[in-house]
């Protein structure tokens, strides 16, 4: 197996002190907002062999595992993360397969560089994504029912909201969430930017408000947004989703077409090995309302938190409906028999408490090894492990 030398990404939205807390270093003062662990080509793993998809590529079914390679092709299929957010990331959706083939065939007809900013689609791959929290973790997810959202719009008292409200009352689930995200993505920038700053102004009051307590959360994390993103529409747009709030070891699946975004806190995540994003709102990034508009699926959606289920040898698997990826956590107390984790699929295994031992590599928080599929592989110690595998 490898130890992992992993990349640090800074962008805007990260934490200035989360990563380097868990990974018990210094601050630098600068945002650090993603620790990448695999074999994206944008920022590869490092080992003593090399950058991780190089070592992929030589051999990829020594290192993958035949089943791997013939079910998902000669690469790693999932990205693992941990994520630290410091303030809200981009309102967004991600496309299923056949819309993120066809979109980035279309784009390559056209020519569009891939590195242009209003480029939707960089391969031609699903992104489903689960995000576990490792501290209080906030976030959006789905749509609100229509008769929910326009309860928490009309206590807003906002003039300029009323019309949203009254479509949300009056017609089917499916047309009135579609009607009113296009509504609020097409208005007039102006307009809508005095209409956010009234909305933020009563949200920040009705937080505050004895009376509004059943919703006093929600309108307190969407103040908190609009802090961030002053007069952006996506302001608006958070307030049709559900506000979620996870407690530590709790987690989000967020499948194609549910519009999210996270607000704050650290956690774990892990991905199909996409950068297909679609976005809402919040973000100075391009935001392509017709292409959106095709993607999201417009229904109202359960968050559906997860709890880890518990297998009989300590094994505590987040269950997910694709095969791209598989997490799971063991959280080792001291002196616990040593658990086998030997797999014919490769593993990439994370520790995030504790010490836990590993091969020949001793694990503390925030650090991580790639095990090639087939490798002998066990974890003891005391502490948390996450790991990272597929269903092949």
């Amino acid at each position: 197996m490898d130890r992992l030398d992993n990349t640090i990404r800074p962008y805007a939205w990260g934490s200035t002190t989360a990563i380097p807390e868990l990974l018990g270093v210094e601050p630098t003062g600068e945002p650090q907002a993603e620790m990448w662990m695999g074999a994206h080509p944008g920022a590869p793993s490092r080992t003593a062999r090399g950058a991780l998809n190089v070592v992929i590529d030589a051999d990829p079914e020594r290192e993958l595992g035949a089943r791997s390679v013939e079910k998902f092709g000669p690469r790693l299929p999932f990205l693992l993360k941990i994520l630290a957010a410091g303030a809200p990331l981009s309102l967004q959706v991600h496309p299923d397969r056949a819309q993120a083939r066809e979109g980035y065939e279309a784009e390559e007809q056209r020519r569009v560089h891939i590195d242009a900013p209003h480029r939707n689609y960089k391969d031609a791959n699903h992104k489903p994504e689960l995000i576990c929290a490792l501290t209080p973790f906030d976030g959006l997810c789905g749509f609100r029912n229509p008769l929910q959202a326009a309860e928490l719009l009309s206590r807003l008292d906002v003039d300029s909201l009323k019309p949203y409200v009254d479509v949300l009352h009056a017609h089917p689930e499916e047309a009135a969430l579609r009607e009113v995200l296009t509504a609020v993505l097409s208005a007039d920038r102006d307009e809508m930017a005095t209409t956010v700053a009234e909305a933020a102004a009563a949200c920040a009051r009705l937080a505050e408000d004895a009376d509004a307590s059943d919703l006093a959360p929600d309108y307190a994390a969407y103040a908190s947004i609009a802090r961030h993103y002053p007069g952006d529409p996506g302001v608006i747009a958070a307030m049709l989703l559900n506000y979620v709030q996870l407690q530590p070891g709790e987690a989000l699946f967020l499948g194609a077409g549910v519009p999210h975004a996270y607000l704050g806190g650290l956690g774990v995540e892990i991905m199909a090995n996409s950068d297909n994003v679609l976005r809402c709102g919040l973000t100075p990034k391009h935001v392509d309302v017709p292409e959106l508009l095709r993607i999201v699926r417009f229904e109202a959606t359960d968050p559906g938190v997860l709890r880890p289920e518990a297998a009989p040898d300590g094994e505590e698997v987040y269950a997910t409906p694709i095969d791209e990826f598989r997490l799971s956590r063991y959280v080792l107390p001291e002196g616990a028999t040593p658990h086998d984790l030997t797999a014919p699929t490769p593993q990439i295994l994370l520790c995030t408490a504790g010490s836990v031992r590993t091969g020949e590599f001793t694990l503390a928080p925030g650090q991580s090894v790639f095990v090639p599929a087939g490798e002998k592989s066990e974890v003891s110690g005391s502490g948390t492990v996450f790991r990272a595998t597929v269903v092949a």
